[in-house]
This record gives C-alpha cells, sequence and structure tokens, in this order.
C-alpha cells in the first residue's frame, strides 16, 4: 500500500488538480488546516501581487465525506482567480470572438533560467507559454494542498513536519534586489520529528528515503541543490567527526548528534530528520536578461511579466509540503491498512517492539 498523487494545471488555467490515491478510510481533514497552508505559501517578504489575487482556497470533488476519507482517491482542486483576466488567452478551447485579455499575443522571447526555452525545444513548441504554463512554481498549490493532507495521517502517528528559512538577512537582500529591479534566492530547512526508525529502506535505490526526499525537492521550481543533515559539510570531515554515536537511555536506542540528518543507509533511525534545499534567483527579471527571439532568430529581451522578487519563505511551505509527502508515503508503505485504525494499530505493534521511543 502507498500513497500516489497526480497533479495537472497551468498558471493562469481554470484551476489547479490534485489526485490522492492510498489514503486509509476514516482520516479526518479539515478545511481550514488545508486553506492554512495554502495562505503560507502565498505569504513571505518579496511576493507579488498576485498573491492578493489568488487567495487560494480548497476544493474537494471526491473521496471524501462529512470530513472523512472513503479509502478513495481524494480529488482536490485549486481554482485560480486571475484566468478570469486569461479566459481567451488559456481557453482549453479555440477560443471565439476577438482577442481580448491576457496571454493573446504568443511568447517568443524564452527566459534564462526558466523552462521556456528547453521546453520549446522538447515539445516543438512556436510558443513558449505552452511551456511556462506548466513549469510555473503556481503549480505548486497543489502539492501543498495535496501535503496538508499528508501532514494530518502523519499527525496520526505522531509525526510532525516545519519548514522555514535559513538565515535572518532575507529582508535586507529582497529589499536591494527589488530597488535593482532583480531576485534574490536562499536556503529553506524542513525538520520532521517523531519519525520512527525504519521508515525507507536500502534494499533498492527507488525505496530508500534520503533518495526519495532529495528527489521531491529537486522536483521543485527553482531548487538547485539538497543536502541530509550536514550534507556537504561531511565532506571536509573526518569519520571520527562526521558520524552520530549510538546510545541507550530511558527512550531506548538514540543519538547526541544528528549529522546524518535523521537517516543512515537511506532508512530514518529515530532521530529528527532534517532536509535542506537551496534555491536559486527567480529567473522573471523586471530588467529583463538577454535572449532570442525563437521566431526572428534577432537578439532581443526575455519575456518579462509579474514576478515576486524573492519567494524563499514561499518554498519553505513547499518544501515542507514535499517532505511530509514523501513520509508519509513511506509510512504508509510500512503500516498499511484499509482503515485509519489499521494504520496506528500497526505503527504501535511495531514501536512497541523496537527500542525507540520518540523525543517529545
Amino acid at each position: 500500500m502507498s500513497l500516489g498523487l497526480v497533479t495537472a494545471g497551468e498558471s493562469h488555467g481554470p484551476a489547479l488538480v490534485a489526485i490522492v490515491t492510498g489514503l486509509p478510510a476514516g482520516l479526518m481533514l479539515e478545511r481550514e488546516a488545508i486553506d492554512a497552508d495554502l495562505h503560507r505559501r502565498q505569504q513571505g517578504y518579496g511576493r507579488s501581487p498576485r498573491q492578493r489575487i489568488e487567495q487560494d482556497t480548497v476544493e474537494v470533488l471526491a473521496g471524501l465525506r462529512h470530513g472523512r476519507t472513503l479509502g478513495t482517491p481524494l480529488a482536490l482542486v485549486v481554482r485560480n482567480r486571475d484566468h478570469d483576466n486569461w479566459s481567451w488567452g488559456m481557453s482549453p478551447w479555440p477560443p471565439a470572438g476577438e482577442p481580448s485579455g491576457k496571454g493573446t499575443k504568443p511568447v517568443t522571447l524564452p527566459r534564462p533560467g526558466h523552462a521556456d526555452l528547453a521546453g520549446a525545444l522538447k515539445y516543438g513548441l512556436a510558443d513558449v507559454r505552452d511551456a511556462l504554463e506548466r513549469a510555473s512554481a503556481r503549480h505548486t498549490a497543489a502539492i501543498v494542498a495535496a501535503g496538508a493532507v499528508a501532514k494530518a495521517l502523519l499527525n496520526e502517528i505522531g509525526v510532525t513536519v516545519e519548514g522555514d528559512t535559513v538565515g535572518n538577512d532575507l529582508e535586507q537582500r529582497v529589499d536591494v534586489a527589488r530597488t535593482e529591479c532583480d531576485t534574490v534566492g536562499g536556503i529553506v530547512e524542513v525538520r520532521a520529528r517523531g519519525v520512527p526508525p525504519g521508515i525507507g529502506s536500502y534494499a533498492t535505490k527507488e525505496e530508500r528515503l534520503d533518495a526519495r526526499l532529495a528527489a521531491t525537492l529537486m522536483g521543485t521550481q527553482a531548487v538547485k541543490g539538497v543536502e541530509i543533515g550536514e550534507g556537504f559539510a561531511l565532506a571536509t570531515k573526518r569519520g571520527s567527526q562526521a558520524h552520530d554515536e549510538i546510545r541507550r537511555d530511558e527512550r531506548g536506542l538514540h543519538r547526541d548528534t544528528n549529522r546524518a540528518g535523521g537517516i543512515e543507509g537511506g532508512v530514518s533511525n529515530g532521530e529528527e530528520v532534517v532536509v535542506r534545499a537551496a534555491m536559486k534567483p527567480l529567473p522573471t527579471l523586471m530588467r529583463p536578461l538577454a535572449s532570442v527571439d525563437l521566431q526572428t532568430g534577432e537578439p532581443g529581451d526575455a519575456l518579462v511579466e509579474r514576478s515576486d522578487t524573492a519567494a524563499v519563505e514561499a518554498l519553505a511551505v513547499v518544501a515542507e509540503a514535499c517532505v511530509v509527502w514523501e513520509l508519509a508515503r513511506a509510512a504508509r508503505e510500512k503500516f498499511g491498512g484499509d482503515a485509519l485504525e489499521d494504520f496506528v494499530a500497526a505503527y504501535n505493534a511495531y514501536v512497541e517492539r523496537i527500542d525507540w521511543q520518540p523525543t517529545r
């Protein structure tokens, strides 16, 4: 038994859709909790006015009755409120009438650092918008909605996950970049507490928990680097300084340090799971970079649309959703259960068998 997630939707299309499979029946979901995470994703210093337009909320079309999951596919929808201004330009069917609103002209000047050019070449697109709409980070709203569902599942076994930014100079960097029509990136950190040892596996690379966490974060827009625990810093240390010695106390087997970030050999070891992701500066600049017009072959300035100066705080929320989803998926594989009670009972039986208690 495992969780599955398929998303669909474009940045300025009618809506974003997430279909979640593999949830046990009987899990209580709170609309307010999902909406709260969607709201958090839209906050942060350096965001654009679009965040005030969207004001994301979740709709559920299937898989839920009176707040409880049915054990069937859960269909989540997040409407794009700004679609009204793009209804002609992003119409799913050939639009009728004269062009109106936004997105009516083809985009032929790809942005360096975005999927514009690579997508146009890969799929043979004359209009770069056919690539950039799906490649946009707007898609992460669907990920956050699904992550909020996974968070509710992990809460049933005492696992909590929290994302945050690293460093305290973000606002100053944003202010300087904004005045210069530029953008900035940054680093986010996600910590998961209460993860029992034994989540993930060393048997295959596909089952390794660290590989799965790295993949889900590297699959997030603008992320260019991921580390588990002390990650790259471990490469400069000796083995005697790099590894976490094992102790036994009233909580069972534990470590005094956590340089491994809670994962050894692709498997959780019972300590706090710590993951960091590096975000590059956003590729849409109000002072655009040089590009080449794909229609004429002539040099020109890259596409300029409404953009954030920074979205690092938003990435912390998205990264949190990515990590919680992957942990929930791995926990679902280990503990199974068609009903929530079966899932929780399997967890309790496992924890009772091993020499470990979560750190409170």
